[in-house]
């Protein structure tokens, strides 16, 4: 009977506990990517690097995206795996040609399906096992380092302990809403992985931009405990071996990839939708930490809202300047370092999308996943 009494306090108190709670986020994690500073380097060591790459049906981005991996600036021993996963266009016949000019280049041809495996984690292992190297470093087909220094960068993240290296996987900067709404998603995402390992609780990497040692792969037996589940050859893997000891990221631009956003919003949500499909598989409690930020975050401008009606407007505005502040330095910062600047003056615009946001891709957590990875 007092609730109902009081129920625009109540609408209040509940606006004000969100808004704390999505405080607690920035202030607490978020926080720490807006002010990383990495540790100086006593010395610069170059170890041997096996690059690992799967192809299928990849013709035209080998042809703009391959040589930008195989003309790295880098002069320790270094090799570049395509596995070619029994593609139908002219990707063999690009892989013999660019082998004549680049030794490093290893080409493995898989002629077959694998059979109860899902997804790309079969070719993904194939590449891995006929890797020489102990670091591995992994990217797309349809990446393009940023610079001739994206091996040596991800390299230098390795010290003494660390066997996962998470990297940032950008996308490029073309015109239109769509373009900027997948990139401030992909700066998103990168804000939440990353905080989260500097935090000491690492859940994903991106397949876009992500290196670890070869032992943690055979140590943990590869993807063998995933093998049914058609994604997370990426951030599966690394929920499962990342530890707050064992993981670090690098964020310098020289060090991110680069890949072609999708054009079609119909493509995007496909994408998404997938992804997002192996996100009911993390461990319980990363699910919890975030499910609790996008939920207060999809909670947050409905209750500003319905509270500024029901209660006092500038009270409540108030509260709202206080969070937007604190976000807005964070994002501004964030953005800096992750060279996605220009998208900081939208800042409210996607704040405010991220509700709509949710509602769209949530359903995407009930769904089966896809067999195919292509």
């Amino acid at each position: 009977m007092m609730i109902l009494t009081y129920w625009r306090e109540v609408v209040f108190i509940i606006f004000c506990l969100v808004t704390l709670i999505q405080l607690g986020y920035y202030l607490g994690f978020f926080s720490r990517l807006a002010f990383y500073k990495p540790k100086p380097k006593q010395q610069i060591q170059q170890q041997p690097v096996s690059v690992v790459i799967c192809a299928r049906d990849e013709a035209d981005n080998i042809v703009k995206n391959l040589p930008g991996v195989l003309v790295q600036n880098y002069k320790t021993s270094h090799e570049v795996i395509l596995v070619n996963d029994n593609s139908f266009d002219d990707t063999k016949y690009l892989i013999e040609e660019l082998k004549k000019t680049f030794k490093n280049l290893v080409p493995v041809e898989l002629t077959q399906e694998a059979k109860l495996i899902a997804g790309k984690k079969f070719p993904l292992s194939m590449g891995i096992k006929s890797a020489r190297h102990e670091t591995l470093l992994l990217t797309d087909a349809d990446c393009v380092p940023a610079s001739e220094n994206w091996m040596q960068k991800m390299q230098d993240g390795y010290d003494q302990g660390i066997e996962v290296v998470l990297g940032y996987g950008a996308y490029n900067k073309n015109k239109g809403l769509l373009n900027k709404i997948i990139r401030f998603e992909t700066f998103h995402t990168a804000l939440q992985y990353m905080s989260y390992a500097l935090a000491g609780i690492p859940y994903m990497g991106v397949g876009r931009n992500l290196s670890y040692k070869k032992d943690v792969f055979i140590r943990n037996k590869g993807f063998s405990s995933i093998n049914q589940i058609p994604g997370g050859d990426d951030d599966l893997f690394i929920n499962k071996v990342a530890t707050k000891t064992n993981t670090t990221i690098v964020i310098d631009p020289e060090a991110h990839t680069l890949s072609e956003p999708k054009q079609t919003w119909g493509e995007w949500i496909t994408q998404k939708t997938r992804h997002y499909s192996t996100a009911k598989y993390y461990q319980r409690k990363h699910k919890l930490f975030l499910g609790l930020y996008s939920a207060t975050q999809f909670l947050f401008y409905p209750l500003l809202i319905i509270a500024a009606i029901v209660f006092n407007w500038w009270i409540v505005l108030s509260v709202f300047a206080v969070k937007f502040i604190v976000q807005s330095v964070i994002y501004y910062k964030t953005m800096k370092k992750l060279n996605e600047g220009d998208l900081w003056p939208w800042l409210i615009f996607f704040d405010v999308w991220m509700s709509v946001y949710y509602l769209i891709f949530i359903p995407a957590l009930f769904k089966k996943p896809k067999v195919k990875w292509k």
